[in-house]
């Protein structure tokens, strides 16, 4: 098959505009279109704050788009799924597989056939599925019986069993990984040493960098004012509740402490968070924002920026902090050890030790000069490493050397 004009589906399931969507934009904007003819599909035609969609964006970049709507959850179904998570409460195994039953009828069934029409008919040569293999199950079963390649980009510690690896190991012909401890997880849980590659994270280190003064005032926080924050969806996995827990302690350590806390971004654990702000009696030393599409711009704002998440694939937005000479505090987790490395390019935390968290915003606080060393050596290290042209270039070379018609049928 010639490798000159390869015609790649880009599909992506999600349902928000993240981290993951910002790579796969900043991969469209650069990638060789002399070597690669990519159209998207996508389940959602989700937006920024700023009401312009993924939809609007692709169309700019010259990318064609399909989106496949997804309808409403059925009642069967979900009685269905509710009898099981009673029947089977004690049995894990069985509760999760009698579920994805009844997932696979309504919802992963239909999709199959419509993204099977699409490959079928564009004849495309490669199907790029944007997330991790257990949120693009669809995708690898869609092209049974074409010739159509499957690659994955695992964008964050994948959650796999035994049904999922035997399924990638027998479809998939390369999975990309953001960060060697993604890569590591998959090999551990019995993926294909074979078929994975690292390509890490980048971003445009070259790029103008905002100046955050203007957004500090309108923030309320002056220049004695000390200001952390953190950039994230308000979702249990990005365990905001962690930092507040570590701020309340800060916050009775340091009475009279001038400082604040700006949380950017939304989801359904905003109500419990601001409950929790109010209850620590730290709320009126919380903003919460809401999504924010000028991430760069609230990043540099902040003195400190705080990662609390359970689980992370390699995070751009840390990258972000660090190109911007802000320190920045972290949990313990996959990939953003990779990126910190405590003591030298930002802080490190076990994640849920919040007395940890609290002893590192207490450091950064204090102690200005050792804060400027750690955010100047994490920058070097972001201009050496990271630039979005290495990560550019390592997409390209594994799409441009797939061996097409390796997986197994």
């Amino acid at each position: 098959m010639p490798q000159s004009r390869l015609k790649i589906l880009l599909l992506d399931s999600g349902k928000e505009w993240g981290g993951g969507t910002n790579s796969m934009l900043e991969l469209l904007k650069r990638i060789d279109r002399e070597k690669f003819d990519i159209s998207c599909c996508f389940y959602n035609n989700y937006a920024r704050e700023n009401n312009e969609t993924i939809g609007d964006t692709l169309a700019a970049l010259n990318v064609p788009v399909f989106f496949i709507p997804q309808g409403a959850q059925p009642a069967w179904a979900k009685w269905t799924k509710e009898i099981f998570r009673t029947l089977f409460f004690f049995h894990k195994k069985t509760r999760l597989s009698s579920i994805y039953a009844i997932d696979k009828i309504w919802r992963i069934n239909p999709n199959i056939r419509k993204i099977n029409s699409l490959l079928d008919m564009g004849q495309y040569d490669i199907l790029y599925l944007n997330n991790q293999p257990s949120s693009n199950v669809e995708g690898y079963y869609s092209i049974r019986g074409l010739s159509t390649t499957v690659v994955q980009h695992c964008r964050i510690e994948p959650l796999l069993n035994r049904q999922i690896v035997k399924m990638v190991n027998s479809l998939c012909h390369a999975i990309i990984s953001v960060s060697a401890g993604v890569q590591d997880k998959l090999i551990q849980t019995g993926v294909s040493r074979d078929i994975c590659y690292t390509v890490f994270n980048g971003i445009d280190i070259n790029q103008p960098l905002p100046d955050g003064k203007p957004l500090r005032k309108a923030l309320g926080a002056d220049d004695y004012t000390f200001v952390f924050g953190s950039i994230g969806a308000l979702i249990s996995r990005k365990s905001h509740h962690h930092i507040l827990q570590a701020l309340q302690i800060f916050n009775q350590a340091f009475p009279d402490a001038r400082w604040k806390m700006i949380i950017v971004g939304a989801g359904p654990e905003q109500h419990k968070l601001v409950k929790m702000a109010a209850d620590y009696h730290i709320l009126d030393k919380v903003i919460f924002t809401g999504f924010k599409s000028n991430a760069m711009e609230y990043l540099a704002a902040f003195d400190a920026f705080i990662l609390a998440s359970h689980s992370e694939g390699l995070p751009r937005v840390i990258l972000e902090a660090m190109l911007l000479n802000r320190v920045v505090i972290g949990s313990e987790v996959t990939g953003t050890t990779e990126l910190i490395k405590h003591g030298q390019t930002g802080l490190l935390f076990a994640y849920g030790d919040i007395r940890t968290l609290f002893q590192h915003c207490k450091t950064v606080y204090q102690d200005e000069q050792f804060r400027h060393q750690l955010a100047h050596r994490a920058n070097h290290m972001v201009k050496t490493y990271y630039s979005i042209e290495k990560y550019v270039v390592g997409v390209e070379a594994v799409l441009g050397n797939i061996k097409h018609g390796d997986a197994d049928d």
